[in-house]
C-alpha cells in the first residue's frame, strides 16, 4: 500500500499527456470492477472561476467557463467509454440569479448554449435539460431546447444538463405540478392529503422516470451539496475532490469510481 501511495503521488505530478501517466490511467481502468460501477453519476462541476483567476489572469472569467465546458464534454466521453448510462451535470444554479444580473450571466449562458449544441452535434448522447428554464432569458432557453430536441431519437448515454437548477425550486415545481394535476381531476384536497405517497411526488420531479444518482462528485474541495438533487440524493454515495473542475482528470474520475466500488451501500439501513 505504501508503494502504491508513492506511485500515486509521483503520477499526480505528471502531465496528463505523458506516457507514464497514460499507462497508470489504463491500469486503473483495467482494475475497475465492472459489476460495481454506478449506473447514474452526477457532478457538481465547481471551481471554474477560481481556475480562471489562477490560470488566466487578466482575462475574463469566460476562460474558466470555456475550460469547464470542455472538461464536461470530456467527462461525458469518459462515462460513455466506461459504460455508465446516465450522467447529470450541474452547470448553472438558480442561486446564480440572486447573486448576479442577467447581463453578468450572459457570457456563462453563451458557453452553456454552445456546450449543449456541441453535445447534441455528436449524435452519441441524448441531451435532457432539467431546471427552472423559465428563469432563463427566453432566447437562451429556446436555443438550448432546440439543441436538446435534435437528440430525441438518439439511444446512447443520457445526459441531464441541470441549468437554472435548484433543489428547492425542483421540489416546489413538483408540488405545484402534482396539485395542478389533482385540481384538474377534481380531487378534494382532503382526499389528496390522505392518499399522497412518496412516489407521487417523485413522478413530478425534473428527473421523473430516471434512477436516482448512485454517485455524486463535487470538485474544488467544497464538501456540501448546495441543494443539488435534494430529493434524489437520499441514498447516493458522495466523492469530494480537491481539484478545480477544469483540472479534474480521468485518473481522478477513475479513483472516484474505485472508491464507489469499494463501499457497502446500505440505502439507509
Amino acid at each position: 500500500m505504501v508503494r502504491f501511495d508513492r506511485l500515486r503521488e509521483f503520477v499526480d505530478r505528471l502531465h496528463p499527456s505523458g506516457l507514464l501517466y497514460s499507462t497508470y490511467e489504463h491500469r486503473l481502468v483495467a482494475e475497475l470492477d465492472r459489476n460495481r460501477l454506478p449506473q447514474h453519476v452526477a457532478v457538481l462541476a465547481d471551481g471554474n472561476r477560481r481556475w480562471a483567476r489562477a490560470n488566466a489572469p487578466g482575462e475574463s472569467l469566460v476562460a474558466g467557463y470555456r475550460a469547464g465546458a470542455d472538461k464536461l464534454m470530456q467527462f461525458v466521453d469518459w462515462c460513455d467509454e466506461i459504460g455508465i448510462p446516465l450522467v447529470t451535470l450541474w452547470v448553472l444554479s438558480t442561486d446564480n440569479f440572486s447573486r448576479s444580473s442577467t447581463d453578468q450571466l450572459r457570457p456563462l449562458l453563451g458557453v452553456i448554449e454552445q456546450m449543449v449544441a456541441d453535445m447534441a452535434a455528436t449524435r452519441r448522447w441524448r441531451v435532457h435539460l432539467v431546471g427552472a428554464l423559465d428563469l432563463l432569458p427566453a432566447e437562451s432557453a429556446q436555443r438550448m431546447k432546440a439543441s436538446a430536441r435534435t437528440t430525441d431519437d438518439v439511444s446512447g448515454l443520457l445526459v441531464n444538463v441541470a441549468v437554472s437548477y435548484g433543489g428547492r425550486h425542483e421540489l416546489r415545481d413538483a408540488v405545484r405540478s402534482l396539485l395542478a394535476e389533482h385540481a384538474r381531476a377534481g380531487t378534494p384536497i382532503e382526499e389528496l392529503a390522505e392518499t399522497l405517497e412518496i412516489e407521487h411526488i417523485a413522478e413530478h420531479l425534473y428527473t421523473r422516470g430516471q434512477p436516482d444518482p448512485d454517485l455524486i462528485i463535487r470538485t474544488s474541495g467544497e464538501q456540501r451539496l448546495s441543494g443539488f438533487l435534494m430529493w434524489q440524493s437520499a441514498h447516493s454515495e458522495f466523492y469530494f475532490c480537491e481539484a478545480l473542475w477544469p483540472d479534474f482528470r480521468k485518473v481522478d474520475f477513475i479513483r472516484a469510481l474505485r472508491s464507489y466500488g469499494q463501499r457497502e451501500r446500505r440505502f439507509g439501513r
